[in-house]
């Protein structure tokens, strides 16, 4: 297949392009408008490879698109662009709203008048899938539910509506136009190359540095953590196998106050990185709690047991083998920090026109 991915410069679409290139035989166009958050670092390994392409363009573009798809002739989509970060969102909605929202249906209008211009044997083996969020069911509170398929939708932050608003437009052309489609809900993904503004790499690197790690509340809201290339091999399994018009949840069975994922960090850090800044004796010791966001859901979980169940994936990845993982990865690589911090990965980056074949 040639599989054209949207976001492929961001976490869990970087982590997408790298299980494909060096586990299939198939070709990828990486489409990333390169926001703040899409590094073209993480994709270090894959960009000399010849069955990978870069084209800089904005979902929110449809002649962009149009060109995009007429040159490069996919046979699929998987569409991770969106903007993702919940405190942004309650800063400035506006931005989600574009992205999220128009851009979805700008790139399902032009996905589907490709999709029906195809001769029948290529319509038939099409797919859109995408990707979506558990933070579109809202906030299971004190209970002990699971996120299903059929949980309905009660999203709390401007991101997440915006992302729900996403997921009803791609079941919706589904349903009215034929559009061969897979939705996928994931919980809170981790690992190599995520954006520091996440909680993760936000408290390996300010303990690193000796600086606070903010804890919103108490700390005692919950979620499921799924290590991002346990996500990446869920994603192709669902691209590939997924039925028509299905949806999947996919979740890391893990769940964990965020509390409790911090504490860890710092036991990990004090075994990994014993030489700490002079004022510190210990990580645990600059935890800080700040006050919480607003409308913070209480706690996430999801029941993968379909994905399980029709598809036969399970992540490979317990909580703690995939923490440690990822402490070990931004250990090795602090200058792929460093290039975010000083904003050297963005700088370089500048002169690199839309249509570049990497």
């Amino acid at each position: 297949m040639k599989i054209l991915i949207t976001g492929g410069a961001g976490f869990i679409g970087s982590a997408v392009i790298r299980h494909i290139i060096e586990t299939t035989q198939d070709d990828v166009v990486n489409l990333d408008k390169l926001t703040y958050a899409g590094n073209l670092d993480s994709l270090a390994g894959v960009v000399a490879n010849p069955r990978y392409q870069f084209e800089r363009e904005d979902i929110c573009d449809g002649d962009a698109l149009r060109r995009v798809f007429a040159r490069h002739q996919p046979d699929a989509v998987m569409h991770l662009a969106a903007e993702s970060h919940v405190d942004r969102s309650i800063e400035g909605p506006a931005a989600f709203v574009q992205t999220n929202i128009v851009g979805t249906y700008q790139l399902l209008e032009v996905a589907t008048r490709y999709w029906q211009e195809l001769p029948a044997s290529r319509q038939a083996h099409f797919r859109f899938h995408h990707v979506s969020t558990d933070e579109v069911y809202g906030d299971l509170g004190g209970t002990d539910a699971l996120f299903t398929e059929q949980t309905a939708y009660c999203p709390s932050s401007p991101y997440s509506a915006t992302k729900a608003s996403s997921d009803h437009l791609v079941r919706a052309w589904h349903r009215t136009f034929g559009l061969p489609v897979v939705v996928t809900s994931c919980s809170n993904n981790y690992g190599p190359c995520q954006f520091p503004e996440k909680l993760i790499p936000l408290m390996i690197l300010n303990a690193l540095e000796g600086k606070a790690l903010p804890v919103y509340g108490k700390g005692e809201q919950i979620r499921d953590w799924l290590y991002v290339e346990d996500h990446a091999r869920a994603l192709y399994t669902v691209l590939t196998r997924g039925g028509n018009g299905d949806t999947y949840n996919i979740g890391g069975f893990n769940e964990k106050k965020n509390i409790e994922v911090v504490y860890t960090l710092c036991e990990l850090l004090e075994e990994l990185a014993p030489s700490k800044p002079g004022h510190v004796r210990y990580y645990s010791d600059l935890v800080s709690f700040v006050e919480d966001r607003p409308g913070h859901d209480l706690r996430y979980a999801i029941d993968a047991g379909k994905l399980q169940r029709e598809l036969g994936w399970m992540p490979l990845e317990t909580f703690y083998s995939g923490i440690r993982k990822t402490v070990t990865w931004y250990l090795q690589n602090i200058e792929w920090c460093r290039r975010i911090h000083d904003g050297s990965y963005r700088r370089e980056r500048r002169g690199l026109g839309s249509r570049e074949v990497a």
